[in-house]
């Protein structure tokens, strides 16, 4: 097994892993690319998103600056407005919905590490310290608006028809239909 399939399926992977550290350059030299662009080149700006995402459906808005870890894993569903500043470290599937208003400075994380130190570091004479990675995937319904600093951990899935408050720590699933906020995020009431 490879370590990008290790990655992609939650198991401990090496995130220093040459076809992975390939990766992670072609993302960076695109999302480069793409925030360094005038906001008026409709069609390079395309093009860019088109080979930087796994999916961007139809009439998807990301402003720039935009950041992503491999930008392969992220999937855009139609009419949806990702605001500047977001960073989505895709290091698992990222899937946001249809109709989507993603806030500024939302981050979207997938990747995790054990909380003991010594089970999170490793020292090794030939390559150096390596850190214990897992991932879990996470899931943004259709209709769904993420206030600006929100901070989605890994493994949560939100609902259809949700807005989340700003400067919201989601670190559980959200049902459907509801407004939720907080650190850590929780229903408020349903909508």
């Amino acid at each position: 097994m490879t370590e990008k399939e290790k990655m992609l399926s939650g198991q401990p992977y090496d995130s220093r892993d040459a076809e992975l550290i390939k990766q992670y350059h072609r993302a960076r030299r695109l999302f480069q690319e793409y925030n360094s662009s005038a906001s008026t080149e409709k069609e390079p700006r395309e093009r860019i998103l088109l080979e930087l995402l796994r999916y961007k459906g139809k009439d998807v808005w990301v402003e720039a600056p935009f950041y992503c870890d491999y930008g392969e894993h992220i999937t855009i569903g139609d009419n949806t407005f990702v605001n500047a500043n977001c960073f989505f470290l895709d290091n698992n599937k990222i899937t946001i919905g249809k109709n989507g208003l993603i806030g500024p400075y939302v981050q979207i994380y997938t990747a995790t590490h054990p909380l003991k130190a010594s089970e999170r570091i490793i020292k090794n004479e030939k390559r150096g310290t390596r850190y214990v990675t897992q991932t879990q995937p996470v899931t943004i319904g259709d209709n769904v608006w993420i206030g600006g600093n929100t901070v989605l951990m890994p493994g949560v899935s939100i609902g259809d028809n949700v807005t989340i408050g700003a400067g919201s720590v989601v670190t559980k699933d959200i049902p459907n239909n509801v407004l939720a906020y907080g650190n850590p995020c929780k229903v408020v009431r349903t909508l």
